[in-house]
C-alpha cells in the first residue's frame, strides 16, 4: 500500500496543507488530509524553522490519522517573489536520421544551458514544443525523421536559500522530498481542464502571502509569475480599517468578505471585536467591501499588467482561473471580469475520487494538485541540493558523452 501512496504537502503562507492520495487502477483517489496554521513563513518563504517544522509536524500527523498509514516522502510546492521563470530554446543534430530519447535528452539540455546566477537553482525544465526541420507544433518528436531537432522550453528557477530552507524543514520533520513544484503548477493540475489548456487560460492560484499567475496554451505552459501580495494584505487592511485584531479580521473576511460593494446589501451590519478590551461594535458591512474592494483591484491589475507584459495574452481565450484560499470571498469573479475583461471562474479540484466532499474548495487546489503531479511523475531520485550532487552529475554527464561516442 505504501508504494501506492502519494503525499503533497503545501507549505503556504497562512497554513500547511498535507494531502494524502492513493493511486490504483481506478484511478487517484484522495483518502487523508491534514491541515495547520503556519507560523514560519512570509510571503511564501521560510523564515522561521522551528515554527514551520512544528506546523509541518502537525499537520502530517494529522493527514496520517485520517488516511491510517506512515508518511515518508512528500512533494513539496514553493512560491514567492523569489520565483522567476522564462522561455528558452536549444538547436542539435539528429544524429542517425531519426530522433531517439538521447536526442530529446540532448536538446534539453542545450535549451537549459542559460547563464543562471550561482544563487538560483532551476526548479523546473517544461517542454512547450518540438520542431523537426521546421516542423513545428510537435509534443513528442519520438521516432520522426529528420536532421534538426530544436526544443522550446519554460524554464522555473527560485532561490537556493528558499529551496534548500524547505527540504531542510521536511526532512527535520522527518519526510523525504520527492521533488519541489512550483504551486502555480500543482494547482493547474488539480483545476484546469484539458479543454482550457488547449484553448488557453490564465491560472490565479491567490494565496495567502503570494498571488501565482501561469498561462497555459496549446496544451503546455507558456508564463509564469509571483506576486508579492496575497491574502494576508486584504487581512492587514481589513485589520486597520476597522481597527480589530488580525485573528479577528481573518474570521471577519472569511466570514463577510465581499470584493465587489455593489453586491453588499446596505442594511446589511457585522459585529467586529475591539482592541484593547474594548467593547466590540456594529458596522456596515459595505465598509467591510469598501476596504477590500481596492486591494484585491489593485492585485488584480499588477497581474493583467503582467499578462499584457508577457505577450501572451491572446493565450487567454477561454479566460481566467482564480483558485487558492483567497478566492473564497464573494464577488471575486465578478471583480475579476471588470478588470481582465473576459470570463472569469472560481477553480476547484476536479478529477479524482475518495474526499471528494472535504477537498471540493480552492483552498486545497495546491495541495491536491501536488498529489495529481506526483501519480504523474514516477517518483526518481530524492531531490536535492546543487551543491551536494554537482560531483555526481559531473559524473553522469561524462557517462553520457561515453555513449555517445561508442
Amino acid at each position: 500500500m505504501k508504494s501506492e501512496l502519494i503525499v503533497g504537502l503545501d507549505i503556504g503562507t497562512t497554513k500547511i496543507c498535507c494531502v494524502v492520495g492513493e493511486l490504483d487502477q481506478k484511478g487517484l483517489r484522495i483518502v487523508g488530509i491534514g491541515t495547520h496554521p503556519s507560523i514560519g513563513l512570509r510571503k511564501g518563504v521560510v523564515v522561521n524553522i522551528e515554527s514551520t517544522v512544528e506546523s509541518i509536524q502537525k499537520a502530517v500527523e494529522e493527514a496520517e490519522l485520517m488516511a491510517g498509514c506512515e508518511i515518508t516522502q512528500v512533494y513539496a510546492g514553493i512560491a514567492g517573489g523569489h520565483i522567476k521563470g522564462f522561455n528558452s530554446n536549444g538547436v542539435i543534430a539528429i544524429k542517425n536520421k531519426e530522433v531517439t530519447q538521447r536526442d530529446v535528452d540532448r536538446v534539453i539540455d542545450a535549451a537549459k544551458a542559460v547563464a543562471i546566477p550561482p544563487d538560483r537553482e532551476v526548479i523546473h525544465i517544461l517542454p512547450q514544443e518540438f520542431i523537426v526541420d521546421d516542423q513545428d507544433g510537435i509534443r513528442d518528436p519520438l521516432g520522426m525523421s529528420g536532421v534538426r531537432l530544436e526544443a522550446r522550453v519554460h524554464i522555473v528557477t527560485g532561490a537556493v536559500t528558499s529551496a534548500q530552507n524547505i527540504i531542510k524543514c521536511a526532512n527535520r520533520a522527518g519526510l523525504d522530498v520527492c521533488d519541489i513544484v512550483l504551486e502555480s503548477l500543482a494547482s493547474a493540475e488539480s483545476v484546469l481542464t484539458p479543454e482550457e489548456r488547449n484553448l488557453g487560460v490564465a491560472l490565479i492560484d491567490f494565496g495567502g502571502g503570494t498571488t501565482d499567475l501561469a498561462i497555459f496554451g496549446e496544451g503546455c505552459i507558456k508564463h509564469t509569475a509571483v506576486l508579492a501580495l496575497g491574502g494576508t494584505n486584504l487581512t492587514n487592511d481589513i485589520s486597520i480599517g476597522l481597527r480589530t485584531p488580525l485573528s479577528d479580521a481573518e474570521n471577519i473576511k472569511r466570514k463577510y468578505g465581499c470584493c465587489l460593494t455593489s453586491l453588499v446589501d446596505k442594511d446589511e451590519s457585522i459585529e467586529v471585536p475591539s482592541v484593547g478590551g474594548r467593547s466590540s461594535r456594529r458596522l456596515a458591512r459595505q465598509i467591510l467591501a469598501e476596504i477590500m474592494e481596492p486591494r484585491v483591484e489593485e492585485i488584480f491589475t499588477m497581474i493583467n499588467r503582467e499578462i499584457n507584459r508577457s505577450g501572451f495574452s491572446e493565450y487567454c481565450a477561454s479566460g481566467v482561473v482564480i483558485t487558492g484560499g483567497s478566492a473564497l470571498s464573494e464577488g471575486m469573479p465578478e471583480l475579476g471580469e471588470q478588470v481582465f475583461n473576459m470570463p472569469v471562474r472560481i477553480g476547484s479540484p476536479q478529477g479524482f475520487g475518495g474526499l471528494t466532499d472535504i477537498v471540493n474548495s480552492p483552498m486545497y487546489a495546491t495541495g491536491v494538485g501536488l498529489v495529481v503531479y506526483g501519480s504523474r511523475a514516477a517518483p526518481e531520485k530524492k531531490f536535492r541540493i546543487r551543491d551536494q550532487n554537482i560531483f555526481n552529475r559531473v559524473i553522469a554527464r561524462m557517462k553520457r558523452w561515453f555513449k555517445d561516442i561508442v
